[in-house]
């Protein structure tokens, strides 16, 4: 028994001597290893992909721009399957357009970035492509990834020609002096017209149609005329930057991510962006470690160092949507610089109040808005309270199509529940009086909700924001589209052919016209084949009214609107007929009234819940009849003196929203 003890200890403590040897010994290897990693220097790249071998000569920075739905996503997924960025597949559709609504809806939101490489006469270059997207509502979109372009490709559909959002997106290339390569998509279908889409190209921009590509996109011909066509006619960004100034770069873009925080887009402009580096923000003063660094392809790949010229990302666990502002530089700490020319402020053209179905959803609701205007920086937020309501927001939006879109982004992307109002537009008023001065701090405040009015009396006069629309329609809906333009308070400007079939016609609009459903009205008379593009030119002076709605004489703020002195009738008419239909009824009658400045221009009556009185009367004289109706018709009269209307929050909602 001790014998068996003393053995079973002894090999014990050399089974322990062992391990601890053992254990030493893979200490000392992991010290010996990590010292010599720690010595060694950084690989330059990973997978293969050396930004080094991209001198500033040998990259291309280029986007596609055109009208909606004349391919340029299906455009994108050609060139990356060509290129060998991904692999073909009849599946790659939109492989760019990463968001759900983008793909619900057909269209490009954001614009998305992509680096690939091709080699032309013995040379490998570095294509930064930027797809775009196509609507009005999104221009901020193309104007900012036009900042880190050097050229654009103009992307036309041969079949449906130029279109309005053409001409809008050929100028903003044009203004900003970068070289534009033409071409021509979509010449395989059965109705295309290449020489006349030619024709209309020549007339309006002065394009060569000898210098026009002529492509199919979807079935892949001529893309390596495209990419050739970038490498030739597309300059290197040689000329703005350089390589061996101090470090420099510009964000254009950026997003956010659950687990690293804010992503930025950056155009590196000057000098080599290196991983761990730590950079400051020339708008915040903030300083930030780069703890990751790299390029779309499209997916993100990590890289070791971005040179100038180059396009790519990184994140700094930044956390705060304001810290991440477009349009910011960053340059190495310690060492200043001159910061970029940022982008022009984006200029709201729409404003809607935007509440949670529920007040205990206000605090989640604040973080989704706060991380999507980060994804967005066009959106503008301005706190708002209702007393039907609750906590909410006044949000800015660039269009109709841009407040849908964050809507359903918001819903899909964050599971918020929201109730958006009747969208409306900004108005100026000036006035005088040195209450109202002091009040609202200027002579001429901009006036976003029609509960900010000021009071007629100090009222010296009202503008509204105007647009000048442009619709490029056949020539056969032109009546049509005239009155259109002309119910809507529109005066001609301009009208001229573009071909024998198509004419381009101009008008300028009272924003607040055409913010909701001039679009659809305007597809509806021209059978669908009218385009429209519209760009702001300023405030005009106009007769605006605060249009009024009373319930049994009381003012009910939140159902206030403005509107023009001659639609005032009609608008409130709609609205009482609206609440009508909308407010439950009561035990005593509610007169609903459309006032301007107390003059009622329209009403309507809410009957009111009565009891059969004379039920119980089975004959008799008539005298018994009329002293009960008449006992019940003072009762009323009483009921309506001291009785309140509760108009329930689903009756606000369902008049409210849109």
């Amino acid at each position: 028994m001790s014998y068996s003890l003393r053995l079973s200890s002894r090999v014990f403590r050399k089974s322990f001597r062992f391990a601890l040897q053992t254990c030493t010994c893979q200490q000392q290897h992991g010290l010996h290893t990590s010292r010599t990693q720690k010595n060694k220097e950084p690989e330059p790249e990973v997978n293969g992909f050396d930004m080094k071998s991209f001198p500033v000569d040998s990259i291309r920075n280029f986007s596609i721009i055109a009208h909606v739905d004349h391919g340029k996503s299906t455009l994108a997924d050609r060139l990356l399957e060509f290129t060998g960025a991904i692999k073909k597949d009849a599946d790659n559709k939109q492989v760019l357009d990463k968001l759900q609504v983008e793909r619900e809806r057909g269209i490009t939101v954001k614009a998305q970035t992509a680096s690939v490489t091709y080699k032309y006469k013995g040379q490998t270059y570095l294509l930064n492509l930027i797809d775009t997207p196509g609507h009005v509502d999104f221009s901020y979109e193309v104007s900012r990834s036009l900042a880190a372009c050097d050229g654009v490709i103009l992307l036309v559909d041969a079949n449906e020609g130029v279109q309005a959002q053409t001409v809008a997106n050929f100028y903003l290339a044009f203004t900003n002096e970068l070289p534009i390569l033409p071409v021509l998509n979509k010449i395989d279908l059965k109705n295309a017209d290449p020489e006349a889409v030619k024709e209309q190209l020549l007339n309006l921009f002065e394009i060569d149609p000898d210098e026009v590509l002529m492509i199919s996109a979807k079935k892949g011909i001529g893309i390596e005329k495209v990419i050739t066509g970038v490498i030739e006619s597309i300059p290197s960004p040689a000329k703005k930057c350089n390589p061996d100034a101090p470090l420099r770069a510009l964000l254009f873009d950026s997003w956010f991510d659950r687990y690293k925080g804010a992503v930025c887009l950056i155009l590196v402009v000057d000098g080599t962006l290196r991983k761990g580096d730590t950079v400051a923000s020339a708008h915040t003063g903030k300083t930030y470690d780069i703890r990751d660094l790299g390029i779309l392809t499209p997916q993100e790949r990590s890289v070791q160092q971005l040179f100038a010229g180059q396009v790519g990302y990184f994140t700094a666990n930044i956390r705060s949507a304001k810290e991440a502002q477009v349009g910011d530089t960053f340059h190495r700490k310690g060492i200043p610089c001159e910061p970029l020319e940022g982008f022009r402020q984006a200029k709201p053209m729409v404003f809607a109040g935007m509440y949670p179905m529920d007040q205990s959803e206000h605090p989640a609701l604040r973080a989704a808005i706060d991380r999507l205007t980060l994804n967005d920086s066009s959106v503008s937020i301005n706190i708002e309270s209702s007393a039907a309501l609750g906590q909410g927001w006044r949000l800015g939006f660039l269009g109709l199509l841009h407040m849908d879109v964050f809507n359903q982004r918001l819903e899909q992307e964050h599971g918020a529940q929201v109730v958006v109002t009747t969208p409306s537009v900004p108005y100026k008023v000036r006035i005088h009086g040195e209450k109202a001065l002091r009040e609202y701090g200027e002579e001429e405040p901009t006036i976003t909700n029609p509960i900010q009015w000021p009071d007629p009396q100090v009222i010296v006069e009202t503008s509204e924001p105007v647009v000048m629309g442009t619709v490029i329609t056949p020539d056969s809906y032109l009546g049509a589209i005239i009155s259109l333009c002309q119910d809507r308070r529109g005066i001609q400007h301009n009208l001229r052919n573009l071909d024998q079939n198509r004419i381009i016609v101009q008008y300028k609009l009272p924003l607040n016209e055409i913010v909701v459903d001039f679009y659809d009205n305007l597809k509806s008379v021209s059978s669908g084949y009218a385009t429209f593009d519209y760009e702001d030119i300023g405030f005009e002076p106009s007769s605006l009214v605060k249009l009024d709605i009373l319930l049994n004489g009381n003012m009910i703020d939140e159902l206030s609107t403005i509107v023009h002195s001659s639609r005032a009738r009609v608008v409130g008419k709609q609205i009482c007929e609206k609440l009508s239909n909308t407010l439950p009824r009561h035990l005593f009658q509610i007169a609903i009234q459309a006032a301007v400045r107390g003059r009622v221009l329209a009403r309507t009556n809410i009957k009111a819940v009565r009891k059969d009185v004379l039920a119980k009367c089975y004959g008799g004289d008539i005298s018994r009849k009329m002293k009960l109706l008449k006992r019940q018709a003072e009762g009323k009269k009483r009921m309506k003196m001291y009785g309140n209307i509760e108009v329930p929050r689903e009756a606000f909602i369902n008049i409210l929203k849109r």
